[in-house]
């Protein structure tokens, strides 16, 4: 897989991501590096600030990091085979970032030896904040709606069984811890059970709930 081989892959990535790719062809033999100009960006360079070399691109790595791209890139040096690592850098400004690298080795025609390296370096830092970004939203929806639903019970029961907030918070809790059920799920329960036309809002109905969810015998069974 030559470097024109390699565009596609490269158009793929950028494909509906903000992500900055740059190209970086590698002469083994020689142990000297060419990168383009947004491969120097991508680093935190302008084009020309430095001379890029296996010592600087290694420097450059996250130190937890490090260990693991030098052996990426020794195995490649030996074998050719088409590779990849997604792991974070410093820039040069010291900025954390989220790097691939992907390549593959071209062999001398005749002893079959790796003669270079090439491929992109493709800044995946912006991709990946917006997936936790977008991880942590929901959550955060998530906890917000869970909030929401355990207010809600709390006021119910304070309603129909004539307690205060806490106390009811109180009974909720208990019944949660009897049935082994999340506090959330239980006030989700109550709620619905509530609010969708089949419960009449008394204590009797809210009782009986919450032995149901305890898996406590109804009064009647427990007269016979």
């Amino acid at each position: 897989m030559t470097t024109e081989r390699l565009a596609p892959v490269g158009q793929g990535l950028s494909r509906g991501a903000r992500c900055s790719i740059g190209r970086y062809r590698y002469d083994v033999a020689a142990d000297r590096w060419w990168w383009s100009d947004e491969a120097f960006r991508i680093h935190g360079f302008e084009p020309g600030d430095v001379v890029p070399t296996t010592a600087l691109l290694l420097a450059h790595e996250h130190p937890e990091d490090r260990d693991h791209v030098r052996r990426v890139l020794e195995h490649a040096r030996v074998s050719g085979e088409p590779f990849a690592s997604v792991h974070r850098i410093m820039d040069a400004s010291g900025t954390e970032r989220t790097l691939a690298i992907v390549g593959e080795g071209r062999h001398d025609g005749g002893a079959g030896d790796v003669t270079e390296l090439t491929g992109f370096f493709v800044d995946m830092t912006a991709p990946v904040a917006l997936r936790a970004d977008a991880r942590a939203s929901a959550s955060i929806r998530a906890s917000a709606a869970n909030r929401a639903a355990i207010e809600q019970a709390k006021g119910i029961l304070a309603h129909v069984l004539g307690v205060g907030i806490d106390e009811a918070f109180d009974v909720l809790r208990r019944a949660s811890n009897l049935a082994n059920v999340p506090l959330r799920a239980l006030a989700h329960d109550i709620v619905d059970h509530l609010t969708d036309g089949d419960g009449d809002g008394d204590a009797s109905v809210v009782a009986e709930l919450l032995r149901q969810v305890a898996g406590a015998p109804s009064d009647d069974e427990e007269a016979r």
